[in-house]
């Protein structure tokens, strides 16, 4: 197995275990728990790898990608009740998923040697439209979008430390270790100790 197919299986564990939590929190069945495990497991990877027009889909290329996007469900199914907090859990399986997926997206394309603007995007990308889909799905308000949470801003950061890394000659397992401990590091300082960017604050026009 591979780095970046180690990145994607973590990545899409994890993600499943939020999807499967979130499907918990809104008391669907079995069925509703794959799918919605699934969809989030696989929604940014998928996108990723559309637009970078690769051979195959990665989770086509290996379907057992699926299967362990399955295999969260059904774990979460039936041990989700011994959680104290179902939500808070999810905020934290997601910080740990974005910390994996965000350097999976940075590695796949800097091995099609994307330039660094697209490398960023893509990190981004297979980073948050999982649990944003999730999200959306479940009529929640997405993580993404909440009030000043460092989420997508976190993602850019991580994926932005990968591309400085190898402008600096870095190696390729040094530039994801950087975006992963940077992604993460960031959400889970926003989780514990409230750090967020300043939001929009309506004025009233002047005279």
């Amino acid at each position: 197995m591979t780095l970046l197919q180690g990145l994607d299986y973590a990545s899409v564990f994890i993600f499943g275990l939020t999807g499967a939590l979130a499907a918990s929190r809104a008391q669907l069945d079995i069925v509703g728990f794959v799918f919605l495990a699934c969809l989030t497991a696989v929604g940014g990877g998928t996108l990723r790898d559309v637009i970078l027009n690769r051979d195959a889909v990665f989770w086509v290329a290996d379907p057992g990608m699926i299967l362990s996007g399955c295999i969260a469900a059904v774990l979460v199914f039936f041990t989700a009740h011994l959680l104290e907090s179902r939500l808070r859990a999810l905020e934290w399986l997601d910080a740990l998923a974005l910390g994996v997926a965000v350097p999976a997206g940075v590695g796949v394309a800097l091995g099609m040697t994307q330039t660094w603007p697209i490398v960023v995007i893509m990190g981004i990308a297979t980073g948050t439209f999982g649990g944003l889909m999730r999200d959306v799905v479940c009529n929640e308000v997405p993580l993404i979008l909440k009030k000043g949470e460092l989420y997508a801003t976190a993602a850019f950061a991580g994926a932005l430390a990968a591309v400085l890394v190898t402008l600096l000659g870095g190696s390729t397992l040094v530039a994801l270790l950087a975006c992963g401990v940077t992604t993460f590091a960031l959400r889970a300082g926003s989780l514990l100790f409230g750090w967020c960017l300043p939001v929009y604050k309506s004025r009233p026009p002047r005279s």
